[in-house]
């Protein structure tokens, strides 16, 4: 127990087998108790046969939460110990069903007496601790149907990677940065274009001066992520624009947190509008911006030839 206390709750499947696997040593040892030869494994595949039905692979798959192979191996081993036999279905003889043999019809009657027993020194066991495992294996299948523990992992990922992200507002020292970042993704998928050089060399005086703001993030003090807001002429509409994040930053919500903020900046700023043009084989990006709230709109000719999607969000 040592180990699981250093480890802690990362460790909740190796604990999970370990019990599983002593449970099970000792299923081996209560079968002997009764004189079944009977390995645990297979009494799913046996309850569910047990009422005197041909059922074929597949549904007895279904109905235990079992894989198809798995289920094949246990059947496969269970006719070998003559448990169980397999049969053309009389309805369709092109599929083969599952039925307990002669012998397996025999082991349920001894079976019945073990279940009892074995139920009950269950129900006293779990009558002795302070928490219901039962229950909570209950709780907890219903907890990872909902939400497998990878998603689970992966949020708290996110989570942890987002407390790193810094946004601040841009000054001259980000000047690289926000060239660098932006021609990456540009020359990645497209080519640049006048207006990219325009706002990408002269930031300050095309976007800051004009009335926009620029923001950075910063992970772990690094600027990996950048997007600015562009003041239109009829000073109540701004575009999100700029926005680049480095591939070795992916997966850390920049993209988001950098959206958030030009949003929230717009917001401040009495914006009535903001707007963006993007691409759609940009999939990621235009995921992100519905999420942000933006909706797709058919708006004026755009100034980029890679432009095939204009989309808004309005306050």
């Amino acid at each position: 127990m040592n180990f699981y206390q250093k480890t802690g709750k990362m460790a909740i499947g190796s604990r999970l087998r370990q019990l599983s696997e002593r449970i099970t040593e000792e299923a081996t040892q209560i079968y002997q108790l009764y004189d079944i030869n009977f390995q645990p494994r297979w009494f799913p595949v046996f309850y569910v046969l047990s009422d005197g039905t041909r059922k074929p692979i597949t549904q007895i798959a279904k109905e235990i939460g079992h894989s198809h192979v798995s289920v094949s191996q246990i059947v496969k081993d269970m006719v070998k110990q003559g448990y169980v036999v397999e049969k053309s279905d009389p309805k369709d003889g092109r599929k083969t069903v599952v039925e307990l043999s002669k012998m397996g019809k025999t082991v349920t009657s001894k079976l019945s007496d073990q279940l009892l027993d074995v139920n009950a020194a269950i129900e006293k066991a779990l009558s002795e601790t302070d928490h219901n495992l039962w229950k909570a294996l209950e709780e907890w299948e219903h907890l990872l149907e909902r939400k497998p523990l990878l998603q689970r992992v992966q949020e708290q990922r996110k989570e942890r990677e987002r407390s790193k992200v810094q946004i601040v507002d841009y000054t001259d020292e980000y000047l690289a940065a926000f060239r660098t970042l932006n021609q990456e993704w540009i020359t990645t998928y497209f080519e640049m274009e006048e207006a990219d050089y325009k706002a990408l060399d002269h930031p300050r005086a095309y976007i800051l001066d004009k009335g926009g703001a620029i923001f950075v993030a910063l992970y772990e003090g690094e600027p990996l992520g950048v997007c600015a807001l562009i003041k239109m002429e009829d000073g109540q509409s701004y575009e999100l624009a700029k926005m680049a994040v480095s591939p070795k930053a992916q997966g850390k919500s920049i993209g988001h947190l950098l959206g958030r903020a030009v949003i929230e900046k717009a917001k401040l700023l009495g914006a009535k509008r903001v707007y963006l043009e993007s691409n759609t084989v940009l999939k990621p990006a235009i995921n992100l911006y519905y999420k942000l709230g933006f909706e797709k709109i058919t708006g004026h000719p755009s100034p980029y030839e890679r432009c095939n999607i204009q989309m808004e969000i309005k306050f």
